[in-house]
């Protein structure tokens, strides 16, 4: 599969999961829910933002889906630093700090792979 769809169906799939199941999606990223009351809202906010990425990024053609995947790339550094940035704070432990950032890490590389084949 083409990486681009790949990290695409990917943001929607997981994007689907944290907008109508914040437990689900607590549990997925090994987040506290009791702890953090909040995080259905924010759960919410991401699972929307990653369908709407995902989605129009399937559906782009041309410099408009480079560029797309360029604003993808951006996002998921910027989650990245997020994971990394919680590791440090102790907000996560290290365990999860990792997983959470190692995808995000691993979606800029998709989205560079991705852009380097679609030329």
């Amino acid at each position: 599969m083409n990486p681009v769809n790949g990290l695409a169906l990917g943001r929607i799939a997981i994007g689907a999961v944290a907008l109508a199941s914040p437990p689900a999606a607590a549990k997925l990223f090994r987040l506290d829910l009791a702890r953090n009351p909040q995080l259905p809202y924010l759960s919410r906010m991401f699972g929307s933002r990653e369908i709407a990425l995902g989605s129009i990024t399937l559906l782009a053609r041309g410099k408009a889906r480079r560029r797309l995947v360029a604003l993808g790339m951006a996002v998921d550094g910027a989650d990245a630093f997020a994971g990394y940035d919680a590791m440090q704070s102790g907000v996560v432990s290290q365990s999860t700090g990792m997983f959470l950032t190692a995808p995000a890490v691993g979606a800029v590389v998709a989205g560079a792979v991705g852009l380097i084949t679609e030329r």
